[in-house]
């Protein structure tokens, strides 16, 4: 970091700063301008106090960043993109994944047609909830566990690998038991504690983007699952709150630019939970593909109006089997493929 000094510090003011930052844990370089001195502080904020708290002093003007705080999820870490292996599948190449199933599982026979259709139609991940963050405590919360199991036997039947979503840290190894992909949803895209539970059971994580996160916020969000030994991190834009009420959520498609150029790791959009009505999800769709996505994470039900959960979003079976086939010459336009099992 830097540490910007007022004009006219005297010799004991600019020493009083340089001996708290050695006192914090840091390496003090000065740079004695006209007009100030700037001392550059070289160190591990892992392991040493922030020096933002030197802004306390009245002879400091600034103190700024020179490196971002997002360190292990930075582009300028890892120039090249990550692959983000899962089963046979790497996420982040060419080949465009889709991840398609039920927002709830209902029973074995809602998630086994869903299954077999998905994977028939071209998905190559099986999506779908056991465990339901609901907004209202009286809404259908997911079958927890069994609804697990029955994730697990859809794979064993498709061959597709799992993704759902873990809302616990004392559900974390068995949630991870059954599934191939840890996501972790928009309520809890901050909740730290959960994050680092989620890495340590070395399955591939999707962080969804949180209602208001700033990308920032996101970014480092998405360090602690790196700073914690997992290199196996999926971004998922899934929409934010905005102003707006003729959609749920704002589905922001600037984050795939500007996630690509800020991280090395792949970039999922979720159409399904950003737009919240199943007509607009296929448009948003093919731009996320022109945009450079690398998984769409869609919802897909047998009958959408009579589903437990998140019904409008829902495609039908016919509609995802067309909405793959719209897909497939987008994908070639900027050089990618529609990925297959």
């Amino acid at each position: 970091m830097i540490i910007i000094l007022k004009p006219g510090c005297s010799s004991a003011e600019e020493q009083e700063i340089i001996n708290e930052v050695e006192t914090l844990g840091y390496k003090p370089h000065i740079v004695r301008g006209v007009e100030h001195v700037v001392i550059g502080a070289v160190g591990d904020e892992r392991s040493h106090h922030t020096l933002e708290t030197l802004n306390n002093f009245p002879q400091v003007q600034e103190v700024m960043r020179v490196q971002k705080r997002h360190k292990l999820v930075n582009r300028q870490c890892h120039p090249e993109g990550t692959l983000v292996q899962v089963g046979e599948h790497r996420i982040g190449s060419a080949p465009i994944h889709v991840m398609a199933g039920p927002c709830s599982v209902e029973g074995e026979k809602q998630l086994m047609e869903t299954a077999i259709a998905v994977k028939e139609a071209g998905a190559t991940i099986l999506r779908g909830g056991a465990f339901k963050p609901r907004t209202s405590p009286y809404e259908f919360q997911g079958l927890g566990e069994d609804g697990l199991k029955l994730l697990a036997r859809a794979r064993e039947e498709t061959g597709m690998p799992v993704i759902t979503e873990l809302l616990s840290e004392n559900h974390a190894s068995m949630v991870a038991e059954y599934a191939d992909i840890l996501q972790i949803g928009t309520r809890n895209a901050q909740n730290f504690q959960l994050l680092i539970a989620a890495a340590k059971t070395g399955r591939p994580v999707l962080l969804k983007r949180g209602l208001s996160m700033k990308f920032e916020e996101w970014l480092l969000a998405g360090e602690y699952v790196l700073a914690n030994g997992n290199a196996n991190l999926m971004f998922c834009e899934r929409g934010i709150r905005t102003f707006e009420t003729y959609t749920r959520n704002t589905l922001d498609l600037a984050a795939i630019p500007v996630m690509k150029s800020e991280t090395h790791l792949p970039v999922v959009i979720d159409p399904s939970q950003g737009c919240g009505r199943a007509q607009l999800v296929k448009s948003a769709c093919r731009g996320s593909i022109a945009m450079g996505a690398d998984a769409l994470l869609i919802e897909v039900h047998p009958n959408p109006a009579e589903a437990w959960s998140d019904g409008a979003q829902q495609l039908s079976i016919a509609d995802f089997r067309e909405l793959m086939q719209e897909l497939k010459p987008i994908a070639a336009a900027v050089g990618r493929s529609i990925a297959t099992l």
